[in-house]
């Protein structure tokens, strides 16, 4: 059983914007701290944010100000909103969760791209 799914990855023109969602299980939603990561081809796996069960947040450097990352607790699902996306914003997109043991999603893809 998938222990995080990710969703709303697609294809957005330079400027636009994208939510993605984490759904998880009840157990971990309540107790894990949760984050986003990106991948690009080529690249090293990078923050882009985390947030911790009383929503506290951090954020990379390079998204600061463009994404906003939120958790709804009624749903069990992390979000982030991503805002004046970017074409190196290009790569696939991975939800974890983490309080000891770690989890991984298998990740959404977003393309910037005109």
């Amino acid at each position: 059983q998938e222990k995080l799914v990710e969703s709303g990855g697609g294809v957005v023109q330079p400027g636009g914007s994208l939510r993605l969602s984490c759904a998880t299980l009840p157990a971990i939603f309540s107790i894990y701290t949760m984050g986003w990561y990106r991948q690009a081809p080529g690249k090293q796996r990078e923050l882009v944010a985390t947030i911790t069960t009383d929503n506290s947040t951090t954020y990379g450097d390079i998204v600061k100000g463009r994404f906003t990352v939120s958790r709804d607790n009624t749903k069990n699902t992390m979000y982030l909103r991503m805002s004046n996306l970017k074409p190196e914003d290009t790569a696939v997109y991975y939800c974890k969760a983490w309080w000891g043991l770690e989890y991984w999603g298998r990740g959404t893809q977003v393309t910037v791209s005109s």
